[in-house]
């Protein structure tokens, strides 16, 4: 029998687990060309997803990060998110045409890049150019 204490337990896990809890997201610094310039100076791998808060595409490239963002090889991966509707100067910077374009920097350079990209072998892969 379910007593008040264990549906309230539930309740609060369930809501922890559906509000995009820390622990379970990718850690996403929002970009600037002050941060970006130092990573890339430091050598570090990097991503910029280039994303926008209404893009579907983009919603469904989000679990897909999060979940490879867990697997130890991507641990010192930097990623930068890019706000396709406000950051205007960043997306001219690199090239970046349409939201959901992600971007992988290793060393300095441009590793490469996938636009609208929904399948998780295909992003890991990119993301593996970074490493």
């Amino acid at each position: 029998m379910l007593n008040r204490r264990h549906a309230l337990t539930a309740l609060a896990a369930s809501v922890v687990m559906l509000s995009g809890f820390p622990a379970f997201a990718l850690d996403k610094s929002a970009f600037s060309q002050a941060a970006f310039d130092a990573a890339m100076k430091a050598g570090k791998s990097v991503l910029i997803d280039v994303s926008a808060p209404w893009c579907p595409t983009c919603k469904a490239q989000a679990p897909i990060l999060s979940e490879l963002a867990k697997q130890p090889r991507f641990k010192n991966l930097v990623v930068f998110n890019v706000d396709f509707d406000s950051q205007k100067d960043a997306l001219r910077g690199f090239k970046a045409q349409q939201q959901s374009t992600l971007i992988v920097f290793k060393g300095g350079a441009e590793m490469g890049r996938s636009v609208g990209d929904t399948n998780k072998a295909s992003i890991e892969a990119l993301l593996a150019r970074a490493i």
